[in-house]
């Protein structure tokens, strides 16, 4: 198959830092590149994925209206010149109108509550050429009120950058690793861990304006550097693998509907159990006394911090793999691929290819 996979123009695929989505569409890129499809990227023009060809955007900023025009141009002209058999885009619909009436299949996936809008006319113009996934059943029963197909597709972590730790130390600390905002609830994890007499490490970015920053000041900065809690900085992978590791539990009592999280699936790869609450789609990440506990409030995740030796961290682990690992997930996108594509013009263009490398070898 040709397949040209689209990402937000912010950031480059894969990312410096932050950025999880892009490291999804890295890890589509190269394995799918390994089972032996031709795959294009139209992404920020820093990109270094190791793509067969690559696109730039023209402009930078999803929001911006006339970055929207030129991307849309962009990935006309992409289209255009790569050929592809089907496009998958992890960008914005939008960009996507010139080819909504074509009878090219045509992936949508959402990271985030999707536009009833957009998703709406989406459907209205494409009709059968255009799918949707989203990164959880929770984001899918959002958009199916706007009418389309939608598929689950999890994302993932590639196990060989977590190390499964099947024992921890007695005093092993709690971790909370997120961004440090109101929604991710890191001051329930501080009450929590105080009131049960565990340490905690806290990692992540945290706000430096107006909101954020009076969260951070107001309700983190006053607790670091008393009974165990400690702020570690942001964290990069050899980092966060490292932290989550050596933790009795991650503990991120989110207070909205959160539409995946990777940080989870990370937490599980390293047998690290989570504590989170039972809202968006924490309840198809964990499953409580297993892998974990679902709290709602600061009492009910005191109760799970003392039972954390009833977890096995093995399960965690096994989750993981079972659930949430990359070989897993790109099974799911490719399995979605080849039901949309006709099976006369994967074989038309599969043999084209062959033709046209043989001709360039003799």
């Amino acid at each position: 198959m040709r397949i040209l996979l689209t990402a937000d123009p912010e950031l480059p695929v894969p990312p410096q830092l932050y950025g999880g989505i892009e490291r999804i569409i890295d890890i589509l890129v190269i394995r799918l590149q390994t089972r032996g499809h031709t795959v294009g990227l139209v992404a920020h023009q820093d990109s270094t994925s190791p793509a067969h060809q690559h696109f730039p955007w023209l402009g930078l900023k999803s929001q911006d209206k006339c970055d929207a025009l030129q991307n849309t141009a962009a990935l006309w002209s992409a289209v255009r010149q790569f050929q592809p058999d089907l496009v998958h885009s992890f960008s914005r619909i939008l960009y996507l109108l010139p080819l909504l009436r074509s009878p090219l299949p045509k992936v949508m996936s959402y990271q985030r509550r999707p536009s009833h809008r957009t998703t709406s006319w989406g459907v209205k113009l494409a009709g059968n050429s255009l799918t949707f996934t989203g990164c959880s059943e929770h984001i899918c029963r959002q958009g199916r009120a706007s009418g389309g197909i939608w598929h689950p597709i999890h994302n993932c972590v590639e196990l060989e950058k977590y190390t499964f730790e099947p024992t921890i130390a007695p005093d092993a600390p709690l971790v909370f690793l997120s961004r440090i905002e109101q929604i991710k609830g890191a001051h329930n994890a501080i009450v929590a861990a105080r009131n049960t007499g565990r340490r905690l490490l806290i990692a992540g970015n945290h706000g430096t304006t107006g909101e954020a920053r009076r969260y951070w000041q107001d309700q983190i900065v006053p607790h670091l550097g008393k009974d165990g809690i400690e702020y570690v900085g942001s964290v990069n992978d050899i980092q966060k693998n490292a932290l989550l590791g050596q933790a009795a539990a991650m503990i991120v009592p989110i207070e909205w509907e959160e539409p995946f999280g990777i940080v989870f699936a990370e937490a599980l790869a390293c047998g690290t159990p989570v504590i989170s609450c039972p809202l968006g789609a924490l309840p198809e990440i964990v499953r409580p006394g297993i892998d974990g506990y679902l709290v709602s409030s600061v009492e009910e995740a005191c109760t799970a911090i003392q039972n954390l030796p009833e977890i096995d961290r093995r399960n965690c682990r096994q989750r993981a793999e079972d659930c949430f690992s990359a070989s897993v997930i790109v099974d799911k996108y490719e399995q979605l691929y080849c039901s949309l594509i006709p099976a006369n013009l994967t074989n038309k263009k599969s043999n084209n290819d062959k033709s046209q490398r043989g001709m360039r070898e003799s």
